[in-house]
Parts: structure tokens; C-alpha cells; sequence
């Protein structure tokens, strides 16, 4: 379900490591939770981010939702067809809907982020607790 040749954050971002980058974006499951995505504020080339850092914000038509760097390191470019084309983030969440490629400044950081199955049961036990609170309600 979940492309398998990327890592994953518990807060729904994914990692394409290509060499020293990494190409970050948010994950299918993100984007559905987060609804129609309506605007986009990216970072800036050159941005110095601390691994859990929040360096972008997604708004979309049912909340306002930060993105976290997984790796600390330097904003190397930014997908600025996003400020135009906020879709994206829905249509293409692992391909056109990217966000930021970070020049990864300790690799280390990289073994903390779960594989495609990790992910996937993460998600699993927080669907569930999902339908408890919502039974609660």
C-alpha cells in the first residue's frame, strides 16, 4: 500500500533518500486526513532544520497541519509548483506533491524513521484508537 523503497515518520511524512538528500512530502494517509489541500507555505532554500523541526505548513478545507523534518540539514530546494498547485499534495502525495529536498546533515538520524510495513501497522493502531475516541464522543 505505502511505497516501499521510503522511510516514514510517525507524524505522516515520508523520506526518499537519494544519496545525501532527502526528498520529503506526506503520505497518502496524511493528505486524506487533512481533506482538499488549499495552500502550501514552504520553507526556504537555504534553511537550516533540526531533525522534528516544522518547517511547512498545509492548510487545506478542514485544518491547518505542520510538516516536520525527519533529518536535520539545509533546505536544498523547495517544489514551488505547490504555491500554484496546492493539489498536488492530494493527487501525487509520493511523486508531484513533494515539499523539500534537506541536504542531510547526520545519516545516523535516518535508522529512527520506519520502513513501508512499520508504518503501515503504526497506522493500524492509531485507526484504532481513532474509533475509541470517536465511541467516546
Amino acid at each position: 500500500m505505502y511505497p516501499k523503497d521510503l522511510l516514514y515518520t510517525s507524524e505522516h511524512e515520508w523520506v526518499k533518500v537519494e544519496g545525501s538528500k532527502a526528498r520529503v512530502g506526506v503520505t497518502d494517509y496524511a493528505q486524506k486526513e487533512l481533506g482538499d489541500v488549499v495552500f502550501v507555505d514552504l520553507p526556504s532554500v537555504g534553511d537550516t532544520l533540526a531533525a522534528g523541526q516544522a518547517f511547512a505548513v498545509i492548510e487545506s478545507v478542514k485544518s491547518v497541519s505542520d510538516v516536520y523534518s525527519p533529518v536535520s540539514g539545509t533546505v536544498q530546494a523547495v517544489n514551488d509548483r505547490l504555491s500554484d498547485s496546492p493539489e498536488l499534495i492530494n493527487q501525487s502525495p509520493y511523486g508531484d506533491g513533494w515539499i523539500a529536498e534537506i541536504e542531510i546533515a547526520n545519516p545516523s538520524e535516518l535508522e529512527r524513521l520506519m520502513s513501508a510495513e512499520e508504518y503501515e501497522a503504526s497506522l493500524v493502531g492509531e485507526e484504532k484508537e481513532e474509533s475509541k475516541e470517536d465511541k467516546t464522543e
